[in-house]
């Protein structure tokens, strides 16, 4: 259920596990078989930027199937391009690729497939030949959450999250508030095991403001949801959050190609208002401060746990969708 899951060996379960995580991977599929070949129709196999799951036969042509599956994830395959400048769902011939007189980056959400004559140039024997359907999935990064407090929002929350493709890191620092997910509730040990998906990683840490530096310079689409217990505690995270705006946009270095993440704070008007007026005090800009989200969620009613999460979750993904079109 957690990081200790032993890896994928057969393709069903890598898909699963990729697919809830959120990870890049192609699914290699033996969509046509003449004569003789290494494996029969349907069979499949997964490929990630650094890892590989069951296999279409080794030797030459799972070499090949591997290398193209991570060139089409980097966005290096070319593809045929129509007479109106259109691309098309692609075939190619491993042994002839070069009839094409145009080509551009192929759409890795089309198929794209390859023929493969299983003789020399592959150093197979088999005399047949094979063709092998490619599909992309999760080229685009998933949306990636910090959250703070493990509240009955929370809680909610995380109910929806496991559904979507997404990283979920969610801290407090309560133990108790994570039992409801334990596995063994008698293990003592610092390795727990919880009864929450891959993708949903719980952290019990006393230094929550120690994670929010680290998750904002790693890049992409960030999303950080603050609703701990403490007021005290979420204005420190909100400022934490701001602060590394702050350094990451007046700095020259490679950590100033990093967008700014979302950062959300649940709260009433009141103590958006309380939080707003003690930053703009302490000296952060009206600018940096006006990129807090406070409150967060849409705006269409509802004040049970679930209605507030729903509101929020459908927040995120608006503004995550908005990015990457």
């Amino acid at each position: 259920m957690n990081e200790s899951l032993a890896p994928p060996v057969v393709w069903y379960e890598g898909l699963a596990r990729y697919q809830q995580r959120g990870i890049a991977h192609v699914l290699a599929t033996v969509v046509a078989v003449n004569g003789s070949a290494p494996r029969a129709l349907q069979a499949k196999m997964i490929v990630t930027q650094d890892s590989i799951v069951d296999t279409l036969g080794g030797g030459g042509l799972e070499h090949d199937v591997i290398n193209t599956a991570r060139e089409l994830l980097n966005g290096e395959i070319a593809t045929t391009v129509s007479k109106e400048g259109k691309p098309k769902v692609s075939e190619t011939d491993s042994e002839s690729t070069s009839e094409y007189s145009s080509s551009k980056a192929v759409l890795r959400d089309a198929v794209y497939t390859k023929h493969y004559p299983l003789g020399a140039k592959l150093a197979q024997c088999c005399g047949g030949s094979v063709t092998v359907m490619f599909e992309c999935f999760n080229v685009t990064p998933p949306m990636s959450v910090l959250v703070f407090g493990a509240g009955h929002v929370a809680s909610a929350l995380m109910t929806i999250l496991a559904e979507l493709p997404c990283q979920v890191d969610w801290v407090d620092s309560r133990p108790e508030m994570f039992e409801r997910y334990l596995v063994d509730k008698s293990n003592t040990n610092q390795s727990k095991l919880y009864n929450l998906p891959a993708h949903i990683r719980p952290h019990i840490d006393d230094e929550p403001v120690d994670f929010v530096r680290p998750f904002i310079e790693q890049g992409g689409q960030r999303f950080i949801l603050i609703m701990t217990h403490d007021h005290s505690v979420d204005f420190e995270l909100v400022r934490a959050a701001l602060d590394t705006i702050s350094d990451i946009s007046s700095s020259d270095n490679e950590c100033s190609d990093i967008s700014a993440p979302y950062i959300g704070c649940i709260s009433s008007a009141t103590k958006a208002k309380r939080f707003r007026d003690r930053l703009i005090q302490r000296g952060y800009s009206e600018q940096l401060v006006n990129q807090l989200v406070m409150p967060i969620g849409l705006h269409f009613g509802g004040k049970e746990p679930m209605a507030v999460a729903v509101s929020i979750v459908a927040q995120l993904l608006q503004q995550y969708h908005q990015a990457i079109s």
